[in-house]
């Protein structure tokens, strides 16, 4: 088995957030799997490091301000996803009232998708 230091597996870490933002990017889910994966044994090695050189402070601090970049990219993705469903998920008919002004419930659905065929 081969011996590496923690400057091989922080640059290997590095390039695999870095992989998984541009499987993210691509929709490539295979291989945004695999980067995961892959970076999730790298943090379990990683996680019983205690001190890591002067030098590699540097890859360190990239690794996180590309974690951030990944973090912001899912979690605005998200948000743009949920609230297209929302829009989907909206009435496209006003509420109907009666004479004495209450609400009368509505016959039609009205949603843009029902979850119906």
């Amino acid at each position: 088995m081969e011996t590496r230091t923690t400057h091989d597996y922080l640059v290997q870490l590095r390039d695999l957030i870095l992989l998984e933002r541009e499987c993210a990017k691509a929709l490539d889910m295979k291989g945004m799997t695999e980067a995961m994966q892959a970076k999730e044994e790298i943090v379990k090695v990683l996680g019983h490091i205690q001190v890591i050189d002067p030098e590699d402070h540097i890859i360190a601090a990239q690794i996180r301000s590309e974690n951030r970049r990944n973090a912001f990219l899912f979690k605005s993705t998200l948000g743009w996803i949920r609230q297209t469903m929302e829009f989907f998920g909206q009435k496209t008919v006003t509420s109907t009232y009666s004479a004495y002004g209450n609400p009368v419930a509505s016959q039609v659905n009205g949603r843009l998708l029902s979850g119906r065929i």
